[in-house]
């Protein structure tokens, strides 16, 4: 990181938090500009691949109420 990086880095670490939630959605924001449509194209190669691997065979599938009970049980075991 340059020298000029750190000390902006410095200064915006230093202001307050409400200020600093502000500046950090806005750089998320701007990072995610115009990206939606290469996202969209990725999201739906993932889908096709998902698609073709339940179609023939290669994927292991669980009922809802176990994924549901499984993701239940991990998030008890966090707090």
């Amino acid at each position: 990181m340059t020298t000029e990086l750190e000390k902006l880095k410095d200064d915006l670490l230093a202001l307050p938090i409400e200020s600093r939630a502000s500046l950090a959605q806005a750089l998320i924001a701007s990072l995610l500009e115009g990206s939606d449509e290469e996202a969209e194209a990725l999201w739906r190669e993932e889908i096709h691949r998902r698609d073709a691997d339940i179609r023939n065979g290669r994927a292991v599938l669980k009922p809802a109420a176990q994924v549901l009970r499984e993701a239940r049980e991990r998030l008890r075991c966090m707090k």
